[in-house]
């Protein structure tokens, strides 16, 4: 595995090897400098407690997350012997956005590039451009399903370009398409990077919502086979986008996985520690979590089985939902005939509704909507209708 040169792995100098020693034998040792104000007795009495500065985030914290994840995934189907999650492998950060920043000064110099999904969500080109990454693309196809087209994402990763690439993104299950990777699939995949030295980002923040799902769908956090950094966070898992809480998981054969550590712990140091005011919270929220994730599996799950009541008593008969495994969203075919800008900014004009066309997520042609299934039910219906009726008046 090869990591970015930008993170400097010096050896220390002779004091700061000497303190690691003294640290490593349990040895007390007074310092001089030591600038840290909750050890001297100066923090306000509204942020109680001694700053530890790990750059992992504060070990309780990770310690309760680690408990956490195991329970949850060995509770998730045919995954009872899932081994524990370390929380010496988990890294406490603001959000997955700032975790794909993050491995991507792992992982990348300026001018590499990483592997991302078509359709998707448009983040990961974003960030990767402000980390000056290159986005290769690799398709998802629909056949009636959505799935990953293993043999294209081999030819790119043994093609012009298979020196720049350094990581595939894997958004499971997929926004907007809901599809998970599949267990075919991730053997695949898992085969494919760990021969070409290729890193796994495993988004799976929606993970928990499942729709339509096939059999045999797993979390790829915790994959042994290939070196796989796994993003997860609150706010998908509590529906709180205002919880700025994510974490990496890291997992992989052990000599990567170290080596990873050793250079992620300086960036995470660089970058300073979640604060311990969000992090001493983090038990609390882990425990809301169930009802959380319930209360929204319910609302998903309810809002598609009336979207497809809808769309079958339709007298047109013209709109339907592409087959979503999981996550919050769907995408509805319309027909082609009619423009997606024309169609939302009808929507606009004529009832006051807003969307998102297919084309804000490089669908490969004309014809989708994304819509939401997290409104409450009477406005979800509404805004079903508002897409029926305007397809009517736009067709009439």
């Amino acid at each position: 595995m090869r990591f970015s040169s930008r993170v400097d792995l010096s050896e220390p100098n002779p004091i700061a090897a000497a303190e690691t020693h003294c640290r490593r034998e349990g040895m007390p040792l007074g310092k001089l400098n030591d600038s840290n104000p909750t050890r001297h007795g100066l923090a306000p009495a509204l942020v109680p407690g001694t700053y530890t500065a790990d750059p992992r985030g504060p070990r309780p914290a990770r310690e309760a997350l680690a408990s956490f994840l195991t329970e949850l995934h060995r509770g998730a189907e045919g995954a009872g012997t899932a081994p524990a999650a370390d929380p010496n492998r988990l890294y406490l950060l603001s959000s997955t956005s700032q975790a794909y920043s993050w491995l991507m000064k792992l992982l990348c110099d300026a001018g590499d590039a990483v592997l991302a999904p078509k359709p998707g969500y448009p983040l990961i080109e974003s960030i990767a451009r402000l980390e000056c990454v290159d986005t290769i693309e690799y398709q998802l196809r629909f056949d009636g399903s959505w799935y990953i087209d293993v043999a294209e994402l081999r030819a790119l990763l043994d093609g012009p370009q298979r020196a720049r690439i350094r990581a595939l993104v894997l958004i499971n299950p997929n926004n907007p398409t809901g599809s998970y990777v599949k267990a075919g699939e991730r053997e695949q995949l898992v085969g494919l990077c760990r021969e070409r030295g290729v890193a796994i980002i495993a988004d799976e923040v929606f993970y928990d919502y499942a729709l339509e799902p096939f059999p045999g769908n797993a979390r790829l956090a915790g994959e042994a086979g290939a070196l796989t950094f796994a993003l997860d966070g609150f706010s998908k898992m509590l529906a709180a986008p205002h919880a700025k809480v994510g974490w990496i998981q890291v997992s992989g054969p052990e000599t990567d996985v170290c080596e990873a550590m050793r250079r992620l712990d300086v960036i995470a140091d660089d970058y300073l520690p979640m604060s311990d005011i969000i992090a001493s919270r983090i038990p609390d929220l882990l425990e809301a979590a169930k009802v959380q994730t319930d209360l929204v599996r319910g609302r998903v799950q309810g809002n598609l089985r009336a979207l497809h009541r809808m769309l079958e008593s339709d007298p047109l008969g013209v709109v339907s939902v592409l087959r979503a495994e999981g996550g919050w969203n769907v995408l509805l075919r319309v027909p082609g005939v009619i423009d997606e800008n024309e169609l939302v900014l009808h929507m606009i004009d004529a009832h006051g509704v807003s969307g998102q066309p297919g084309y804000f997520f490089d669908m490969a042609s004309n014809g989708y909507l994304a819509i939401s299934l997290l409104p409450e039910p009477d406005e979800f219906a509404h805004n079903v209708r508002v897409v029926l009726d305007s397809v009517a008046e736009l067709l009439g």
